[in-house]
């Protein structure tokens, strides 16, 4: 096992949800240098990868369980997913930031949620089963709605 491989091990599932966003934020600054440098390629790899992780995320959610935590997730899913096709059709530095900043807003709220020993027991950490309530098995989250800040696309 390496050390990613470790690393990754041992995250609670808050945690990888926290590294998957981080993740869409290093893609689409990798998409913004392929921008400035006129580099389609890897402009469109990169925006590819985070479309890859937004559609992981959704395709995850359990809206006949998640309720309105799950309903919010979604619309926030679309909302990342139009910005990085606009930013990459329209070779938008300024559109793949504001996605950026749309993402941090959420990823910061799981951060919190990540470490907070009561959140993580809202969320189903602590109690196990109640933790894949609003995503389907292997990405376990709770129907508990973390603190997010506000968002606009």
């Amino acid at each position: 096992m390496n050390y990613q491989q470790q690393t990754i091990a041992g995250m609670n599932p808050v945690e990888l949800i926290v590294a998957l966003y981080d993740g869409m934020v290093r893609f689409l600054y990798q998409a913004i240098g392929a921008i400035e440098t006129r580099d389609v390629a890897q402009r469109r790899t990169a925006v590819g990868r985070v479309l890859d992780i937004v559609t992981h995320l959704q395709s995850r959610l359990r809206m006949d369980v998640g309720g309105s935590s799950a309903r919010a997730l979604s619309e926030f899913h679309t909302a990342v997913f139009a910005l990085c096709l606009e930013g990459s059709r329209l070779e938008s530095a300024e559109r793949l930031k504001e996605a950026i900043g749309c993402i941090r807003d959420v990823r910061d709220a799981w951060n919190v949620a990540a470490h907070d020993p009561e959140a993580l027991k809202m969320l189903g950490e602590s109690d196990g089963p109640p933790a894949a309530m609003m995503l389907s098995p292997g990405a376990r989250i709770s129907d508990g709605e973390p603190a997010t800040s506000s968002w606009t696309a």
